[in-house]
């Protein structure tokens, strides 16, 4: 008889021990973080290859001031000119007021509204699609708006990333980190803004980015250091310098 207790309790203590393993493993595995992926962006160029080299095509970029993306499309498809800015979630449709000539640098406002006032930017660009640049804006509400864009190219993707970054210093600021990459030319531009003290002025930060490790990466020669990685449509990071440190997240919202 006391053999047999024996056995069924050895049973039991097993049975337990298998059970409460299962258990353990289940929960040291865990589920793994979704991948971000923005569904709505598109994943190969809009750009045609006849306009890599002319003012013509695609050009897309930030909107800093809070926060948001512009494109311009530059007779990109047929001879119509227009632009999409995203502004805090809101879209605005803008139209520009002069035509596309061959062979000079095309310069034109671009107009629409936002909350029924009127929109006005100013976007200049040379006659081979270099030097693309905003040279004025005029955004309800943005008075302070800081724009950059890039030209986009048949083989080479600008993708648009909107997101936040928070310091770890005692001055607790935070604010916008907005920025657009390139893995073809492995570069990218961040425009960042605090929206702690509205009185600083923009920060724009220029770094490299690896293909083989989806890594960004930047250093200033001063200690200065900013890191971070690019998973699916979402890039996380840190940095560190000039007495401050800090994380930053983006998505892909372009």
């Amino acid at each position: 008889m006391n053999t047999r207790i024996t056995h069924v309790l050895a049973m039991i203590a097993v049975f337990a021990c298998i059970l409460f393993c299962a258990s353990c493993k289940k929960k040291s595995t865990g589920t793994p973080a979704p991948v971000v992926t923005c569904t709505s962006c598109v994943t190969t160029p809009d750009a045609v290859a006849a306009y890599d080299n002319s003012s013509k095509g695609i050009y897309k970029g930030t909107v800093v001031g809070s926060s948001g993306t512009i494109k311009f499309n530059i007779g990109n498809n047929d001879s119509t000119i227009t632009a999409t800015m995203v502004i805090n979630d809101t879209t605005v449709a803008l139209t520009a007021s002069v035509s596309w000539t061959s062979g000079v640098a095309y310069v034109s406002p671009f107009t629409g509204t936002l909350g029924g006032a009127a929109v006005s930017i100013t976007f200049s660009v040379g006659a081979d699609g270099t030097n693309p640049t905003v040279t004025a804006a005029s955004i309800p509400g943005h008075p302070n708006a800081v724009l950059n864009v890039t030209k986009e190219t048949s083989t080479n993707l600008i993708m648009v990333f909107e997101g936040t970054y928070a310091d770890n210093s005692s001055s607790g600021d935070r604010g916008t980190f907005d920025l657009f990459l390139s893995k073809v030319l492995k570069k990218w531009t961040i425009t960042s803004k605090s929206s702690v003290d509205p009185t600083k002025s923009s920060d724009n930060i220029n770094g490299t980015f690896d293909n083989n490790t989806n890594t960004l990466s930047y250093t200033d020669g001063s200690g200065g250091v900013l890191t971070g990685t690019l998973s699916g449509d979402k890039i996380t990071g840190t940095y560190n310098g000039g007495g401050n440190s800090g994380t930053f997240t983006a998505t892909r919202t372009l």
